[in-house]
């Protein structure tokens, strides 16, 4: 029995205590009190779509998908999402950041244009700088944090490089924006890091002197109450 992993499943039961393993594809319910009454299980299954980065004439809007059980097969049909068919504003306004990456697919049959046209790159290069501007927008208002920025601007930079292979321009152009994008945003991170510091050796001389309120120094520095506490604190040990 080592081989038991311990899942979560929501259910609704008439016994208030229980838990689930399972085991070489058999699931084991182990309740610590039974009910004399009808005993029911229910599982949540979450919302379904399946994501086409190329699709075409022929590509179906929607997929039959099949769960088989021992007692049954459940079946019903999950939306086919095709990402070459959202614009800029969709991705934005619906909250599809996840298909940011995959963006340059809608793009992916005029790579021969623009490789081959700067005034055509150069819109397109447009496109991506607004997307920068955009994630740099939802990080200060705080919708995505600085880890999520990055790894959209890093997938999208891999997607490229992946797609764009043949079509040097493009790769250079989108590619190095990219880059760019992401040296940027390691630079920013150590100077944010480097004025963290300052702040608290400023606050610490504060403190040392012992002229000064918590809040003042709170104030004077830049830092958090909670912060010069716990720098007060530290000084003490």
């Amino acid at each position: 029995m080592n081989d038991l992993k311990v899942f979560k499943t929501r259910r609704r039961t008439c016994c208030k205590k229980s838990c689930a393993y399972t085991s070489a594809g058999i699931s084991i319910f182990l309740m610590q009190k039974f009910c004399h009454f009808a005993l029911k299980i229910i599982d949540k299954w979450p919302n379904t779509a399946v994501l086409y980065l190329r699709n075409y004439k022929k590509t179906p809007d929607k997929m039959r998908y099949v769960i088989k059980t021992p007692g049954g097969s459940v079946e019903y049909d999950v939306p086919i999402m095709k990402v070459q068919e959202y614009s800029l504003e969709d991705i934005f306004s619906k909250g599809l950041l996840l298909l940011i990456p995959f963006y340059i697919f809608s793009h992916e049959k005029n790579f021969q244009v623009y490789n081959n046209n700067e005034q055509k790159l150069t819109k397109l290069k447009a496109e991506y700088q607004d997307i920068l501007e955009r994630l740099d927008k939802l990080e200060q208002e705080g919708i995505i944090g600085a880890f999520d920025k990055r790894t959209i601007i890093e997938l999208s930079r891999d997607v490229v490089r992946e797609i764009a292979q043949k079509y040097e321009n493009v790769q250079k152009g989108i590619g190095g924006m990219m880059s760019g994008a992401l040296l940027e945003t390691e630079a920013r991170k150590i100077l944010n890091k480097g004025k963290d510091e300052a702040k608290k050796e400023t606050a610490l001389r504060m403190l040392k002197d012992g002229e000064l309120s918590i809040d003042k120094v709170a104030k004077y520095s830049g830092l958090d109450i909670a912060e010069v506490e716990l720098l007060a604190g530290l000084q003490m040990v």
